[in-house]
């Protein structure tokens, strides 16, 4: 077994059939292959061996998947490194995994410290000059363009992917082959993937879903992946229209701002699949999308730590406001803080168990124990579970707010300001409180050519659900601070948070 089958696949059945289009460059299977050859050879030249971690530093760029396919062939372990990171946060994350080379541009090679970097024995530079170190280009100028993907255990790691930190430093979650090849076959099965299907690729590479979800799941089923930088409304419109993209990859804020755009039907004529991950849609979005447009977004749910799919919103039935029910050979089940099954409608934790999760976090065991008990990966989400065994996220269990006592989950109470008509974004979360432990307060970026009160919001969601949760605190805003993947950054709000709120009463 080895991930890497899939382009070689696609080598042998279809080696004319374009496989990448980027900018204003195309690659075909065969040349992807051999490009990917190329790099596998280069890197065994550095003696670069199977188990040895290479990490990936990189945008969006053709040289980041031939790095990651090339890796993948000689049974090396590849590590995604965010790039919005500074020197300090490579350092830990290279040490952590003790990378043995590094493959970076010229950009982002100013974050990587040598001096810092006790295993680093090469600096790779992909696009731009090398300052540091020496060319890709170089490495792969002389290796030869023939070679083919050692078979790996289906336990064996293939990739580490760190998690953000939100909640303390950076965890490497460790992938194997058996976890990326079940999950991207589950989601080309669950998405109808074909061979014949456009993917639009805008979601970062160095994240668990365009690396997985999209990338991998692509090339297993030999379609044509249309790969950009980055999510730019403009030049994904164009994209869509000159490359005739017929499936739609995003996050719930790239729907929102879609949403929030006059887009005429036409732009969006040859897409007949739309899919959202990596934070909850809210319903109130999804409803107004098919309404809009007569589609649905079908919605998956996951994490890195299971590769990331688990659970898919559907293909036999789809519910607006779920996330559907258990991908193939998985399993979920909503669980109370002892760890017993609770009854359908209650809320308690989502744990999975099956062949997506993870190796573990890599060199910690202790935390690995703390979120994998007896198979079952504990995600920290609060869900429930419906009568037909639709599942549905309720929230982050550490973004639950505690007003007095009462549970308070953020998701529920945006989903209501998302009703009004002035509403573009909102995020809620819980702020200090003296007297209640925390209060509810909302950011809000209204739509232009809308202004709002305090009060008018307070006074809708009033008539909208129970009193402690109402957010007492507004503030509007141009903006909401987001990671790469477009998921709002809470902590980053909560922190911003002036001290002065915590004595505020009613």
């Amino acid at each position: 077994m080895n991930i890497a089958h899939h382009i070689e696949r696609g080598h042998l059945l279809f080696p004319d059939k374009t496989a990448l289009i980027f900018e204003n460059k195309s690659f075909t299977y065969k040349q992807l292959n051999q490009l990917t050859n190329r790099v596998a050879n280069g890197l065994r030249g550095l003696g670069i061996n199977k188990g040895d971690r290479v990490a990936l530093f990189l945008p969006n760029i053709p040289e980041f998947i031939i790095s990651y396919l090339g890796i993948l062939k000689i049974g090396a372990v590849a590590v995604s490194v965010n790039v919005m990171l500074k020197s300090a946060e490579v350092s830990y994350i290279l040490n952590d995994c003790a990378a043995k080379a590094i493959i970076t541009t010229e950009l982002q090679s100013e974050q990587v410290l040598e001096a810092d970097l006790y295993e680093l024995q090469h600096i790779l530079i992909a696009e731009g000059q090398a300052n540091k170190g020496i060319t890709l280009a170089q490495v792969m100028e002389s290796a030869s363009e023939e070679a083919h993907a050692v078979e790996m255990d289906r336990h064996a790691p293939a990739s580490i992917v760190y998690t953000s930190g939100t909640t303390g430093f950076p965890k490497g979650a460790t992938l194997s082959h058996g976890n990326i090849v079940s999950n991207m076959y589950s989601h080309n099965r669950c998405c109808g993937m074909q061979p014949d299907d456009r993917l639009l690729l805008s979601l970062p590479l160095f994240h668990c879903f365009g690396q997985n979800a999209i990338l991998n799941a692509g090339l297993n089923v030999c379609a044509t992946i249309i790969m950009q930088r980055r999510f730019k409304l403009e030049q994904v419109l164009e994209a869509i229209s000159t490359h005739q993209v017929t499936m739609f990859f995003g996050v719930p804020t790239i729907f929102i701002e879609l949403l929030n755009t006059d887009i005429s039907f036409e732009n969006l004529q040859s897409l007949r699949y739309y899919f959202s991950a990596a934070a909850p849609m809210p319903a109130e979005i999804a409803q107004k999308w098919l309404d809009k447009y007569g589609k649905v977004i079908h919605e998956g749910y996951g994490l890195t730590e299971t590769s990331p799919c688990a659970c898919y919103n559907h293909d036999l039935k789809y519910k607006v406001g779920s996330i559907g029910t258990p991908i193939e050979n998985v399993e979920m089940k909503i669980v109370d803080d002892y760890g017993h099954q609770v009854q359908p409608g209650e809320s308690g934790e989502i744990v999975i168990k099956g062949p997506n999760v993870m190796l573990g976090y890599w060199n910690r065991p202790f935390e690995t124990a703390e979120v994998i008990k007896n198979g079952w990966f504990h995600t920290g989400d609060i869900g429930r579970v419906d009568e037909d065994g639709f599942f549905y996220i309720v929230d982050r269990k550490k973004d639950m707010v505690n007003v007095s006592g009462f549970k308070v989950y953020p998701s529920e109470v945006e989903n209501v300001i998302y009703q009004h008509s002035a509403v573009a974004e909102c995020a809620v979360y819980g702020v200090p409180d003296d007297l209640k432990g925390e209060r509810v307060k909302a950011n809000i970026v209204l739509k232009a050519g809308h202004a709002l009160t305090e009060e008018q919001i307070i006074e809708f969601c009033s008539l909208r659900m129970a009193t402690y949760k109402v957010p007492r605190i507004i503030d509007f805003v141009d903006s909401l601070p987001k990671n790469p993947t477009g998921k709002v950054l809470k902590r980053v709000l909560r922190t911003e948070s002036t001290p002065h709120l915590a004595t505020v009463t009613n």
